[in-house]
This record gives structure tokens, sequence and C-alpha cells, in this order.
């Protein structure tokens, strides 16, 4: 069994137990995929190659959009309750720049949570939908045919579904299958990053990061809460690689950075980093696509991978429903790689210039402090920060207007908020001039007439990700795009 496209004829195989997508991987990525998937009532099975949630208490951030998908679904609140929120500033390079007022969301904040809290939140999620989830299941092969995909676990068993979604991380083993490419460069930069309690007062801490960060960026330790610190140090000189690191590697390098160990002890987690940059160089081959890390790698500088995850699962899973429920227009799919792979690769360019500013040498210190002079200026902080978060992202959905292709913040509407009538992962309407409707479309589109809806457009049609998909008050143009987006309408 391999990846290469077979005209075999496996679906009529009776024993194979059958769904309509099987996702490899139970991260982020995959439970928000399944969910959004289950919205739409298709038959969803998680394979997740580890027995049990990881147990060490990482701390991730969601970014303002991030937190506006979790809203739009109507999770929001249950995540606020187990993380921190801290400005959305100091961003990019970790320079020490105020976030800019006024940014375009109502979710301008950064939202620090611990890794296992949001994975279990995203996980109970995706079942409460109604995903199967089946944990210590590796995916070992697949073939794919022109009905659908016969997917082999690493104990013998096979499993059929019409697609399959390879969520399974940076190695991804449905990546290496499928035979993608996976260009970019290898890692040249090693940092270690944990948390531990410290044995030092703060005041001394302070003023030892103040000291070395001047020519250190790949330095710091900062109170994290609870007794703990975020320690952050280069790790040349460490000893294997492959190995995990030890606190004796921690404290051997803040002795050669910092001439102290500021005592550390008592790890909660300690890992490792590097700066590898690649990007797969297609999302989809026939039924079988990638999405979140099994599609792109790169530094957490900006603190945008788990993000992006999300963000490529939100864009793929109502357009995935739609190829399954028999309505998705014939190029629907083809947009995910046509919107998302172009994200990516942007995110991998900010990554980049963010790990060369982070750089001790001459040359780069002098275009981070130029950079730093230039954030001074509202536009260029404003204009990273939304880069960073995926405010700004507009994808290409033709002439028109700049609101065209980027998704709409939340608004008030008579309702109550914009996004708590996005909960059901429909696109929606929202008709200001009440003379519009979506016709044979209202089994996948709501309709909101509002005339005192917060926009200064007559009408927006949403697609399920939040996204615009047409401006205007013409009913016969709407049809048209109705179409482009949802297909034929109903009879």
């Amino acid at each position: 069994m391999h990846s290469a496209q077979s005209t075999t004829e496996l679906s009529s195989t009776p024993q194979l137990s059958s769904f309509d997508v099987i996702i490899a991987g139970c991260g982020p990525t995959g439970a928000i995929l399944a969910a959004e998937l289950r919205l739409h009532d298709v038959r969803v099975l998680v394979l997740e190659k580890e027995t049990e949630p990881v147990s060490f208490v990482r701390i991730v951030g969601l970014h303002a959009r991030s937190l506006e998908l979790m809203a739009m679904r109507g999770l929001l609140d249950r995540v606020l309750g187990h993380g921190r929120q801290r400005p959305a500033g100091g961003f990019f390079a970790a320079i020490a720049k105020p976030a800019p007022e006024g940014l375009d969301s109502a979710h301008a904040y950064l939202l620090g949570i611990p890794q296992p809290v949001i994975v279990q939140l995203l996980e109970d999620h995706a079942r409460d939908l109604g995903a199967q989830i089946r944990r210590g299941c590796a995916v070992a092969g697949f073939e794919q045919d022109d009905e659908g995909v016969t997917v082999e676990l690493a104990d013998g068993e096979q499993l059929r579904a019409r697609y399959l979604v390879g969520c399974d991380g940076g190695r991804s083993t449905v990546r290496k299958l499928l035979g993608v490419g996976f260009p970019g460069e290898p890692s040249r930069t090693e940092t270690l990053m944990g948390e531990m309690e410290v044995g030092v007062p703060q005041e001394e801490i302070a003023a030892k990061v103040t000291e070395v960060g001047e020519t250190n960026k790949r330095f710091w330790l900062r109170p994290f809460g609870g007794g703990a610190y975020s320690v952050v140090v280069p790790a040349a000189g460490v000893s294997d690689r492959a190995e995990p690191p030890t606190l004796e590697d921690f404290r051997q390098q803040l002795r050669a950075v910092a001439g102290t160990d500021f005592g550390v002890h008592s790890p909660r987690w300690l890992s490792r980093f590097g700066d590898a940059t690649r990007l797969a160089e297609r999302y989809r081959t026939g039924r079988v696509l990638l999405a979140g890390d099994a599609a792109h790698i790169h530094p957490p500088t900006g603190g945008q991978g788990l993000n992006l995850g999300v963000q490529d699962a939100f864009n793929l899973g109502w357009k995935l429903a739609a190829q399954i429920r028999g309505w998705a227009p014939k190029t629907l799919l083809d947009t995910y790689h046509a919107e998302r792979h172009p994200v990516a690769a942007d995110v991998l360019d900010n990554t980049r210039a963010q790990m060369e500013l982070l750089s001790t040498e001459p040359g780069p210190q002098a275009v981070r402090r130029l950079l730093t002079e230039l954030m001074d200026f509202d536009e260029v902080n404003r204009y990273l920060i939304e880069k960073i978060t995926a405010i700004g992202i507009r994808y290409d959905f033709g002439a028109g207007p700049d609101l065209l292709g980027r998704r709409l913040r939340d608004i008030p509407v008579a309702q109550g908020q914009l996004y708590d009538l996005l909960h059901r992962g429909r696109g929606l309407l929202l008709d200001r001039t009440a003379h519009l409707t979506v016709g044979g479309w209202s089994d996948r589109v709501d309709h909101l007439a509002d005339p005192t809806a917060g926009v200064d457009v007559p009408c927006v049609l949403l697609r399920p990700d939040g996204h615009v998909a047409w401006i205007g008050d013409d009913q016969q143009d709407l049809d048209d795009h109705l179409s482009r987006w949802f297909g034929k309408p109903a009879d």
C-alpha cells in the first residue's frame, strides 16, 4: 500500500469501516477540522498516534483572528476562562512596541493558554459534535482511487474514507507517503525554550535580561505566574539535538550567555526548536489533503504556528463538507490551496525576517535598530501587528471594494453580535436593504435583514469562515455569487 493514485476498486470491500473523512492527527488543527465537518453532518474519524494527550504545560498564544474564529463557533467564552490576556503588541521579532490603538477586531489581544488545555477543549468540542477519535492509531499507508481512500493503520487494520486529511505535524506521515515536496531551509539555529522556577529575586533577573538582551535577542526570562518563568536561551554547544534537552543544558547555556544560571529548578517542560522553514508544494493531491504543520513549518517567532493551522482548518472544513454533501461548485475545494498556500508563504517570510532580526551579527542588529525606529510610526507598527495576528489577510476574490475577500469583524446587529449568527458554520447574507433573498440556497446560507447593521455597505455575503464573498445590492449579482460559493440552488 502506498500513496500513488490507483484505479484499483477497493470501495466495495465489505469488511472495511467507512467514513466520509479520516483525519490523521488530533492536535488543534485536526480537532477543529473534525468539528467543522461535523457541523455539516459529515462522518469523521480522527486518528491520533499518541495514546495520551500531551502532558507538559507549554503555553501557546491565540491571536486575534483565531479568537474571532472561536467566537464564530461559540467557543470563545469557554476558551477565555482558561487563558490570560495580554496586549497585542511586541510580537514582531520581540521588538517592544505598544499595541496600536483601534485595531480592527473586537478581540485585539493575545490569549496565552496552556497547550494541553486548548487541545482538550477543541477535542471535546469535536466529540460533542459527534466526531469519533481513536488514540494509539498511526497511519502506516494508504491508497486512493476515483471513489475514496483506503487507509492502513500500523496494526494492519484497514479503513475506508472518501477523503483523507493529514494534520499529523511537521514530520507528517501522510505528506511523505503522498510524495508531496516540502522545500525550504533546514534548521541552522537552535534555541532552548522551557518553563521553570528560579532561585534569585525578580529584580536581579530583570536587570540581567536588560543587560544581556541588548546584544542577544534570543535570550529572555519572563515571569509566567505561579512562581514559574518562561526561559529562552541559544542552544549552541548543547550536545545531541536528537535528544530532549535537560535542565543541566539550560543551566549550562544560561551561564554561557548571562554568566549565571539564575538558580533554575523544577522545570514544567523543556524543549528546543530550530529555524527550519518549509512549505508543502501543494495542499491537495486527489482525495488527500494537508493542513497545519503537515503543510508548513517555521520558527515560533511571533507565535503564529498554532494559529496558522487552526485557520487552515476553518478554511478547509466547510469546503470539504460541501464537496461531501454534494453542493460544492466544481472548483471550490481547489480554493483551499489557492487561498491558504500564499498565506503560509507570507508567514514563512515574516518568520525568516524575524529570525534575521534576532541575530547578534552587526548587520542584522543595524536593521533591527532601524526597524525599531520605523515602528514608532503607527502605520508600520499596525501593518506588522495585522500581519502577525492574521487580521490583515485578504483573499483574492477579484476586483471590488477593499472589504471584499477580507474577514468582517464582529459587529453589532439587531439580534446581538454578528458572530453569534455563525455558530452553525453556514454562510450568511447580511442585508441592510431588506429587499434581497437567498432563495434556493437557504439550506446552506442564512439571511439577516437588518438596516441597522454596523457596516457601511448595502449588503455583504459571508462565507462560513467569515470572509466577505460579495458586496452589493443587486439580486441577480447576488445569485451569481451564491452560485460561485455555494453551488446550485436546491430545487
